[in-house]
């Protein structure tokens, strides 16, 4: 395993809300990561589909960590702005979230993400998200 996966993955295992919602880091590249999750009835919305706010937060995870693989061992990252689209209702056995760095900066980059459903062997496209994240050096409370 690479050190910058290795960073990855074990910042990513530092965070009590993708633990919450059940979420896994199941693929580490440079300028891409998957991050995948079970239906659980406890993160739905009143229609039964997973919340359009859950779909954001681990789309904003892949995207940050997608990111995080291209930047220095002492450098952090954050999240300064995103824009998602619901395309479908996330209904579905199993969900899969995608980031993949479209625009690498020193200090600034770009990522785009997809969310996809998985639901009796079809995989439909359910959102996707635009990300813009900025690299942090020098905070002790902002590392990997």
């Amino acid at each position: 395993m690479e050190a910058f996966e290795k960073r990855v993955r074990e910042s990513f295992s530092r965070q009590p809300a993708m633990a919450t919602m059940g979420a896994a880091m199941v693929e580490v590249r440079r300028g891409h990561v998957v991050i995948e999750m079970d239906h659980d009835d406890k993160l739905t919305q009143q229609h039964g589909f997973l919340h359009g706010g859950v779909v954001a937060a681990v789309l904003d995870s892949a995207c940050g960590y997608a990111a995080l693989t291209l930047l220095p061992a002492d450098a952090g990252i954050l999240t300064i702005e995103f824009k998602v689209n619901l395309l479908a209702p996330a209904k579905g056995e199993r969900f899969r979230f995608e980031g993949e760095v479209v625009k690498p900066g020193r200090t600034i980059s770009v990522v785009d993400g997809v969310a996809h459903a998985i639901r009796e062997g079809e995989t439909k496209r359910i959102a996707t998200m635009t990300a813009t994240m900025m690299t942090v050096t020098g905070r002790d409370d902002v590392k990997d």
